[in-house]
């Protein structure tokens, strides 16, 4: 087990890269076995998450190149992310095992193209981060619409279409970033068109469109909440490397770290319109953000106003960012109110926060949350990713050292957390934790 040690009072100053989203890269990993052959993704992040998915391919029967060894090593990759290189075999196996889907929300995302190429898929019921309820219900009816038949049994999903999918039009009850994948993964493969109506409309979602689209699917609606797909017999691998979207939740903490630290950060590869309200409230806060032809810059030179903040799908305000803006608020000028919409047990991280001082109350799904003038450094546990990564932003703020323990969690989002934050000036490093539950 390891640990950040943080100091606090260091302003945050500089240049800083940002690598493709996770949350694209490894959807992008699981599209790569609809067909046959080479796929090579580029700007890959080096986090935990991209080698478990990995993993799980290599026991599909994929051979899975990374340009990098797995460990803390990770830190030193380039800022950009790295590559990955997948060769698909004709025929892959269609069992993914729990021992690695326990460790990864995400790869339930294997279900729909196993389920589409193979005409069945047993995959384990997924794990990851504990911020709530992620029921599986819209996956499972949207692919029981494309004709598929699923049961539950022993902990597996076990789906089968032994005709084949059929597309059809599907309703989906909310606008689910990981029902939408799957289907849509499924549906490029179905015969006949599909309609996906409130489909999800992140930027990860176009992107995956765009790799699919590379290998011969038929999609329109990419970035709208109606996606048709006309079904195709067979894909093909993309004919060249493919560029993962950047990571915009990434970019967003580099935005907050500069607001909450009074510095001046300018992020190279940041799409400031897949962050539009979020860099809207950091100018509500004081901030100022200039968006460049590659990126954006965000100075601060003042403590930040209180922004209230409302969780939406997107282009709505980011769940993911939701603990960043929750550790600006505790220092900022004057009271908040943030309101969690999408995960249950997202506000768990702000009992970790009031270890540090913060004066946060919580009701229901809305948290109050009291600026104060100074944090005071404490032990603290990251518990999940973007909470993690909160707790670090506060540490740098906060009076004396802090400790986040349960780092695993950070290392699963975040590539070279420590090596970025320490290039812009933070007083940070990684180390033994001798007691890792504070």
């Amino acid at each position: 087990m390891e640990r950040f040690r943080v100091a606090g009072g260091a302003r945050l100053a500089g240049e800083i890269a940002v690598c493709g989203a996770k949350n694209s890269a490894l959807k992008l990993m699981a599209v790569a076995l609809l067909a046959e052959g080479r796929t090579e993704l580029r700007g890959v992040p080096r986090i935990l998450d991209v080698e478990l998915m990995a993993e799980l391919l290599r026991r599909l029967g994929c051979d899975v190149r990374l340009d990098w060894e797995p460990g803390p090593e990770r830190e030193d990759g380039p800022q950009k992310g790295s590559a990955i290189v997948i060769d698909v075999p004709a025929v892959p196996r269609t069992e993914a095992d729990y021992d690695l889907v326990r460790r990864l929300r995400a790869s339930i995302c294997v279900l729909g193209p196993l389920l589409a190429r193979q005409g069945e898929a047993k995959v384990s019921y997924p794990g990851g981060d504990a911020i709530g309820s992620r029921g599986l219900d819209m996956h499972i009816d949207g692919l029981e619409r494309l004709g598929a038949d699923i049961s539950q049994e022993h902990g597996f999903l076990v789906a089968t279409a032994k005709d084949g999918l059929t597309g059809a039009s599907i309703l989906l009850d909310f606008p689910s970033v990981g029902a939408t994948e799957n289907i849509l993964m499924a549906a490029v493969l179905a015969r006949g068109t599909t309609v996906i109506d409130n489909a999800a409309r992140e930027p990860e979602i176009v992107d995956i469109c765009s790799l699919l689209a590379s290998m011969g699917a038929k999609i329109d609606g990419a970035g709208s909440s109606t996606l048709v797909i006309e079904g195709v017999d067979t894909l093909s691998p993309a004919p060249s490397p493919h560029q993962v979207v950047a990571d915009r939740i990434v970019a967003g903490m580099f935005a907050v770290a500069a607001t909450m630290t009074r510095g001046d950060v300018r992020v190279d590869g940041g799409n400031a319109a897949h962050l539009e309200i979020a860099l809207d409230k950091l100018t509500q806060a004081g901030a100022t953000v200039v968006p460049d032809e590659t990126g954006f810059r965000v100075s601060m030179d003042r403590r930040p106003r209180a922004v209230d903040i409302i969780t939406l799908p997107y282009p709505g305000f980011a769940t993911d960012l939701q603990p960043l803006f929750a550790a600006m608020n505790s220092i900022a000028e004057g009271t908040s109110m943030v309101t969690e919409n999408l995960f249950d047990a997202r506000f768990v991280f702000l009992q970790e926060l009031a270890r540090l001082g913060a004066s946060v109350r919580t009701e229901g799904h809305h948290a109050i949350v009291r600026g104060v003038e100074k944090l005071s450094g404490a032990p603290v546990r990251a518990t999940d990713i973007r909470a993690g990564a909160g707790l670090v932003l506060a540490g740098l703020v906060a009076d004396g050292h802090t400790t986040v323990s349960d780092v695993r969690h950070i290392d699963r989002g975040y590539q070279g957390l420590v090596t970025q934050l320490r290039s812009l000036g933070a007083q940070i490093e990684r180390e033994p934790d001798p007691d890792p539950y504070p």
